[in-house]
């Protein structure tokens, strides 16, 4: 899988850690593998299991030199695996730890912008100190730091023909360098790709097809997008600058209940 994203010109990798275990694992592959770097966080369809010993594992995981944001995070009131209130405290949590850390959140909202945006308005002076949130979005809330401008990830516009039709109209207004381009693999299989590649599984190698069809909603050319839109975080931002024809994707430690 690698070599064949190398193949493509996606040289950096984010690996998401949605859960402990998953972070744990993304942390481990992270440190064999220089072009991957690793998140760590707990998906709102897992906050029940927040407590203050998930919270040190958090912190201590946030604290290794190639983890570069907390989460993937936030609340999901769409499929409630965990209760909205159990998610609204993980939640509350993570940001505190974000602040804490230094790291850039990696948030995921579905059905809940309001809440999210609530929650993260009441700690939005430490947060915009510290690096600028990346939104896995689903609803039309938007959300927005007093001083920053979210990072936003476009992967929902290929996923189905009937389905982000209203992202695609809002993808055209998000400035080209806070636009963070990925797979979400292995999920959200790309709806454009030739029929004499499809498959059953997305993965990193696919990354151009998105850039393709992100490119041609905006009415922009596609190897100029590629070079404007940011690179994974090396230290604490989701906002450095691709080099030339390089492209990021992001991946599963482990899959979860999406």
């Amino acid at each position: 899988m690698l070599a064949r994203a190398e193949a493509a010109n996606v040289r950096a990798l984010v690996v998401t850690g949605a859960d402990p275990e998953g972070a744990e694992r993304a942390c481990e592959l992270s440190q064999r593998h220089p072009n991957l770097w690793a998140t760590a966080g707990v998906h709102p369809h897992h906050a029940a299991d927040w407590d203050t010993a998930l919270e040190r594992r958090m912190r201590d995981l946030h604290a290794q030199p190639r983890v570069v944001a907390v989460g993937e995070c936030g609340l999901d009131f769409n499929r409630n695996f965990s209760s909205p209130a159990d998610q609204e405290r993980a939640f509350e949590a993570q940001l505190a730890l974000a602040a804490e850390s230094g790291l850039p959140l990696f948030l995921h909202e579905r059905d809940a912008g309001r809440r999210m945006r609530d929650d993260t308005a009441r700690v939005a002076s430490p947060l915009e100190r510290r690096g600028d949130p990346l939104l896995h979005r689903r609803t039309r809330y938007p959300l927005r730091l007093s001083r920053p401008r979210p990072a936003y990830r476009p992967d929902r516009l290929v996923e189905r023909r009937t389905r982000g039709h209203h992202l695609r109209e809002f993808i055209a207004e998000v400035p080209a360098e806070r636009l963070m381009v990925e797979t979400d693999c292995p999920y959200l299989l790309p709806r454009n790709l030739p029929a004499k590649i499809k498959g059953r599984r997305h993965e990193p190698a696919l990354l151009p097809w998105i850039v393709r069809e992100l490119a041609r909603w905006r009415g922009e050319d596609e190897e100029t997008l590629a070079r404007v839109t940011p690179e994974p975080p090396a230290a604490s931002s989701v906002c450095r600058r691709l080099s030339s024809h390089e492209r990021i994707s992001r991946f599963h430690c482990r899959g979860d209940r999406r």
